[in-house]
């Protein structure tokens, strides 16, 4: 009886076991998605939808993404977020986007708040930040701010660059009225003397070249602390379910910084990038004296990743995020590991140690996390 009993027990548990390895095998090889959704942090322009400032751009206009997917039938969509990191975190909440190019502050705040997402590689990093006052207004510098209305994107990554440079100049964000604007309504209220300053990033050249604005500072050329990072993430849950389907984004992504990292296509680049409707005088500006290669890296480097934690600190300080963020555990270097070794690009980018100085390690030991 205790024997049959037993041998009963042991079939249950057989059939137990087989279940579940078939079980894991299928969700180790789950369907294709019919869809590989693309969420970007700005509202972009042009005819299709596009926008500037990073290699991923690149794959946008040149529909490399879509030859990538063409084969296996995947269709690849592009969505476009006039509300910036804020917006796009809501849509990788309500899982309307399976990646996003978002900024290094939003991408933490949604990490903070419980999005379970995993950060893939830099994507447009050491970004600019510039103060913008009306063309005939007296203020000169940051530290005539003070009880001046001043226009500020919120939860966006220039946000915090903004607070550290009032700081780097003896001021507190309180020092100043701040107003919550997107780029295209702060451009409106500067324009009609709205407001008396405004922070904000490239789109302020063509305003400045159009005789309606003046750049009073910029943080080009200064401590790389003061700028801003971005990169692509996406949810988790789609990265466990769709590993080859990232790996084939990431590759792309890769390709395409490999491409606008390279001088000879500098004009090239500036070209593609001006299909957002930001014109290539813009981007000369922006780029200028400054090197594609270290712009466009992909590197998850030491630089960038202490970025990251700079921003999970100073975002923690300012109570803009509600708990801590464990970057190592954030970051998934394998994809861009593997895209590095395929294309044969390990060694192709200079790393930056934390404080934006070059690294001697090749960049496949630089970029493991």
């Amino acid at each position: 009886m205790a024997f049959q009993i037993f041998s009963t027990i042991r079939r249950w548990y057989g059939a137990l076991g087989a279940a579940l390895l078939l079980g894991g095998a299928l969700s180790a090889h789950a369907a294709p998605p019919e869809t590989v959704r693309i969420g970007v942090a700005t509202a972009g322009g042009g005819d299709p939808v596009t926008w500037g400032g990073s290699p991923g751009s690149v794959a946008r206009n040149q529909r490399w993404l879509e030859d990538a997917f063409k084969d296996s039938g995947i269709k690849v969509e592009w969505l476009f977020f006039k509300g910036a990191g804020p917006a796009v975190n809501e849509a990788l909440s309500n899982k309307q986007i399976d990646f996003a190019y978002q900024g290094d502050l939003p991408s933490l705040v949604g990490r903070s708040n419980g999005l379970n997402t995993k950060l893939l590689l830099a994507s447009g990093t050491r970004n600019n930040l510039y103060l913008v006052t009306p063309a005939k207004s007296d203020i000169q510098s940051i530290q005539q701010l003070k009880d001046r209305k001043v226009s500020i994107f919120r939860g966006t990554n220039g946000h915090l660059v903004v607070v550290n440079l009032l700081a780097a100049n003896g001021l507190t964000e309180r020092d100043i009225k701040g107003v919550n604007l997107d780029s295209g309504s702060a451009q409106a209220a500067l324009v009609s003397n709205g407001v008396d300053a405004a922070f904000g990033g490239y789109e302020w050249f063509k305003v400045r070249d159009q005789g309606l604005a003046r750049i009073v500072f910029s943080t080009q050329g200064k401590d790389p602390a003061f700028t801003r990072q971005a990169g692509l993430v996406v949810r988790s849950e789609f990265e466990q379910a769709h590993p080859q389907e990232v790996q084939r984004v990431v590759d792309v992504f890769v390709r395409a910084a490999r491409w606008a990292s390279d001088e000879n296509n500098r004009s090239a680049l500036f070209a593609e990038w001006a299909k957002s409707g930001t014109p290539v005088a813009s981007w000369t500006a922006e780029f200028e004296g400054q090197s594609l290669a270290q712009r466009n890296s992909p590197l998850l480097d030491d630089f960038v990743v202490g970025r990251y934690k700079a921003v999970v600190s100073d975002g923690l300080k300012l109570k803009l995020l509600r708990k801590s963020v464990t970057v190592e555990d954030w970051v998934e270097p394998k994809y861009l590991r593997a895209a590095l070794k395929s294309q044969g690009l390990e060694s192709h980018w200079t790393p930056y140690d934390k404080a934006g100085k070059p690294l001697a390690a090749p960049a496949s030991v630089a970029s493991v996390r």
